[in-house]
């Protein structure tokens, strides 16, 4: 099903990168119904007391194992906290540190499978359960990606169980599409890394992300000449554009992305650096050198 609102507005950009109460409490609403369905209940088995096989959800061995891995995860959820005290006190929505929601919901995806109505026990009313795990998860994802899409969160659980930050629109496509085919391995490998690393949801290996990209740059001014920095970065710049005032852009591109990475704290930590404050800054920055790199990474081949 499509939304109506969606047919009409089309996409709205995902640049929530907060878990909002109201999102913490759908997420709750579908977790606490596939603990009643019995959809955990393969990984946490509730046994028929004759021995005829899984009818639920062991909710106490869920409980225990999901507080043992997501231990900042209270169970049961938590949805509303308590402001004031006595008289003045009131209840207002709660969410939990969005890292610790986003590891819940890897938690479940592991573990959710699809349960199916077998036989049915007359004497203790209940149904004995088979497992579909591959559309357990797979409906599972469909429900959490719903509630974030609706919402503006820019996160996707994929059918791996890894959660990934979704780009903004200006740099999606240049990271889902981009090929580092360079003759340099290890450059390959320092530029996947970094795309990795900014598409996590934890902005701290974000941060890490550019640190990664602006030891990729300094790598690719020495390919064509590693003993001279200076003498191969020209010659790579030369590759690129043989036009003298595209040259000139390129040039002077390449002089202030060298001088964001000593001024800023990216790969340096000495007393004075600049700290890179917003989520939207890591995105900037990321954005203004990775497509540099893609440019003059034409020159290597």
């Amino acid at each position: 099903m499509e939304y109506y609102s969606d047919q009409i507005n089309g996409a709205q950009p995902r640049d929530v990168e907060i878990i909002p109460p109201n999102v913490w409490g759908g997420i709750v609403s579908i977790v606490n119904g596939l603990i009643a369905s019995g959809a955990f209940g393969k990984y946490f088995p509730e046994e028929c007391p004759d021995g005829q096989g899984v009818y639920a959800t062991n909710e106490e061995a869920f409980k225990l194992s999901l507080c043992a891995e997501v231990p900042d995860i209270e169970y049961p959820f938590v949805t509303e906290e308590t402001i004031g005290e006595g008289y003045f006190s009131e209840k207002k929505p709660y969410s939990p540190n969005y890292l610790s929601v986003l590891d819940l919901i890897q938690f479940c995806h592991e573990h959710v499978a699809k349960p199916i109505q077998g036989s049915h026990h007359n004497f203790f009313n209940h149904y004995h359960l088979s497992f579909d795990c591959y559309e357990g998860k797979e409906e599972f994802r469909n429900r959490v990606n719903r509630i974030f899409s609706r919402n503006r969160i820019s996160y996707e659980l994929k059918d791996t169980g890894n959660i990934i930050r979704l780009a903004p629109e200006v740099l999606s496509d240049a990271l889902n599409t981009a090929r580092f085919t360079t003759p340099d391995s290890t450059l390959n490998r320092m530029l996947e890394e970094s795309r990795d690393k900014f598409l996590s949801p934890d902005e701290v290996i974000r941060r890490e992300s550019l640190e990664r990209l602006w030891d990729a740059w300094e790598r690719i001014k020495t390919v064509l000449k590693p003993e001279s920095k200076k003498v191969s970065a020209t010659l790579l710049l030369d590759k690129c554009a043989s036009e003298e005032n595209f040259r000139e852009l390129l040039d002077e591109e390449a002089k202030k992305l060298t001088t964001i990475g000593n001024k800023f704290h990216i790969r340096h930590s000495e007393v004075g650096q600049v700290e890179i404050q917003t989520s939207a800054q890591i995105d900037y920055i990321f954005h203004r050198l990775f497509s540099f790199i893609l440019l003059v990474s034409k020159g290597l081949a």
